[in-house]
């Protein structure tokens, strides 16, 4: 048998990843022991001492770095610092969770993903949508064969936010930065799981609010895979959704509304470890209408819970070797590819073709 050791963690970032989706699953987990956080904002490290006392919190990544008693690093920190601090944690030999987008731009994770080899580190990236319940319950209905041969989906990442913010750096014209690497990220990622890489991209990246944005807010991106049409959306001024995922078949058609609940759980004090966590009200459960011996039939379907606390726990057993990583760094590196190809399908206004 196994011993199951408790991993030594810190945390570089204190913003809203680190806040939302990195330390509470960490505190949560008997098998994670949040060492160290760190943070140079003075506000974020008064709230991370008073959310977490018991946790050293430092100004300096380095501290995290350079301490031999840490074995594994979570980096929250903003899109431009992920290459720079994940080589830094795999070169002083720790394992390595980073937020995503995984990096920049497919070279810099290519040589991470070399590093991380060569050091014989586990490697991972923070796609946390693969473990919620609409990308879980889709699984279900594919998987279920009710909607017989698939040959279109459309996913949607929406918000309203009209109001530009001065102090994001996501709204910056920086690299990495804009809505398409934060929320496309999360869609793409989800789509490679299902259906691997995709023959030819198109896509759409505009500027829609006022105020001088620099950044794109809005997206369309449109994967084409032999008989399948896969369109991935994203808007910052939605204020009225539509249905998140919407899938046609030969046999039928699948709609759901409504998000994921554990995000807004998080960001109101609750914490993964509560009872009934992730489970999704009834009224956002999407419903199958197919067609069954001459007749049409609508079924409701119940969502899968949401649990983003597996991702974690599937990094930890794989770095004890005792199962394989969920998400690997070289199918997050084919994310990254993809958005830079994106990138050149809308700038050129053009389909362009998938090439590694």
């Amino acid at each position: 048998m196994i011993m199951k050791k408790i991993l030594n963690t810190g945390l570089i970032g204190f913003g809203n990843s680190g806040q939302t989706f990195f330390a509470p699953f960490i505190a949560a987990d008997p098998g994670f022991n949040l060492a160290k956080i760190s943070t140079s904002d003075a506000g974020r490290a008064q709230l991370a001492v008073s959310i977490y006392p018991d946790v050293v919190v430092v100004n300096s990544a380095d501290e995290i770095i350079n301490d031999p008693s840490i074995d594994l690093v979570l980096i929250g920190s903003p899109n431009t610092s992920h290459f720079e601090w994940t080589q830094k944690a795999l070169q002083a030999g720790k394992h390595v969770l980073v937020e995503k987008p995984f990096t920049v731009t497919s070279a810099e994770a290519d040589e991470l993903i070399a590093l991380a080899k060569k050091q014989n580190l586990v490697l991972s990236v923070h796609h946390n949508r693969r473990f919620d319940s609409g990308t879980k319950t889709l699984k279900k209905v594919l998987t279920s064969g009710l909607l017989g041969h698939l040959v279109e989906l459309e996913v949607h990442y929406d918000r309203y936010r009209l109001n530009l913010r001065p102090e994001a750096w996501r709204e910056k014209p920086l690299p990495g930065s804009g809505t398409f690497y934060d929320l496309g990220a999360h869609l793409i990622d989800s789509t490679l799981d299902l259906f691997g890489k995709p023959i030819e991209i198109t896509c759409f990246l505009i500027t829609q609010r006022p105020g001088g944005l620099q950044v794109e807010d809005n997206f369309e991106l449109i994967l084409w895979y032999p008989g399948l049409k896969v369109t991935l959306k994203g808007g910052m001024l939605v204020k009225e959704p539509g249905p998140v995922y919407t899938a046609f078949g030969y046999n039928g058609t699948f709609i759901k509304y409504g998000m994921d609940v554990q995000e807004e759980a998080l960001k109101a004090g609750r914490t993964p470890d509560e009872p009934g966590w992730g489970i999704e009200p009834e009224n956002i459960w999407g419903h199958v209408t197919y067609d069954k011996g001459g007749k049409t039939i609508s079924e409701t379907i119940p969502s899968e819970p949401g649990r983003y606390q597996d991702l974690f726990s599937n990094v930890r057993e794989a770095i004890l070797g005792v199962d394989e990583l969920i998400v690997k760094p070289e199918e997050a590196r084919t994310t990254i590819r993809i958005i830079e190809l994106a990138i050149e399908s809308s700038l050129t206004k053009r389909t362009v073709a998938y090439r590694d």
